[in-house]
């Protein structure tokens, strides 16, 4: 075989794919599945918005439901790096809930969030598998790095707490609390004003009192 022709032949399935098309795919399909829903963006559509081929869709993800897993992947990794949940056992406690926090209240309230949680719980996807290719992809992802984080702190003896998963699951819970609850309905004429920041605070405070090594 010549060297032309070898250069010319197309990336075989183990060659790494062009990043810069994944990204620009990955943003397209957030923009539409929020727009449209799962359901109302089709592959085709998502191709011309990231200016690629539907095959390049195809190749990168394989398909529709790994492709909308993937976007939520990337969503919760932008507001949630991996980074927030690393050993940092010098950092305070208390400082390292109020960092995750307040990257998790800001990440549930931005608009695509809102409107991506009225689709989750639209008719057309309630009792459908996509709920739980939602969870995997993004919740279970978050709860999973804080529920380690959790088990560090309490091998340190920083936390007395018997099941640290649940401990997780009630900390996200109350960060979502009245706010996001309001975000979601619409509704914005609650008596209460409280910053992001002190809703935060209240939060940790309460996790504190709860689970803190006396």
């Amino acid at each position: 075989m010549t060297r032309n022709a070898a250069e010319s032949k197309p990336a075989g399935p183990g060659r790494p794919k062009d990043l810069a098309k994944r990204a620009a795919i990955l943003d397209a399909a957030k923009r539409l599945f929020v727009l449209q829903g799962f359901d109302g963006a089709s592959m085709d559509q998502i191709a011309a918005e990231a200016g690629v081929s539907k095959l390049t869709v195809y190749s990168h993800f394989g398909d529709k439901d790994r492709l909308f897993a993937e976007a939520v992947r990337a969503h919760c990794e932008l507001g949630m790096p991996t980074r927030l949940f690393e050993p940092h056992p010098g950092v305070p406690l208390r400082e390292r809930l109020v960092d995750i926090g307040e990257a998790f209240f800001a990440m549930i309230m931005t608009p695509e969030a809102i409107a991506g949680h009225r689709i989750l719980c639209s008719p057309q996807i309630t009792g459908s598998h996509m709920p739980a290719v939602f969870w995997e992809a993004g919740p279970q992802r978050v709860q999973n790095s804080f529920t380690a984080l959790l088990e560090r702190r309490i091998a340190a003896g920083e936390l007395e707490i018997e099941d640290p998963a649940r401990a997780a699951s009630q900390f996200f819970t109350l960060l979502k609390g009245e706010p996001h609850a309001q975000a979601v309905f619409g509704y914005c004429c609650s008596g209460r004003h409280d910053t992001p920041q002190e809703h935060v605070a209240g939060v940790v405070e309460l996790f504190l009192r709860a689970y803190a090594k006396r």
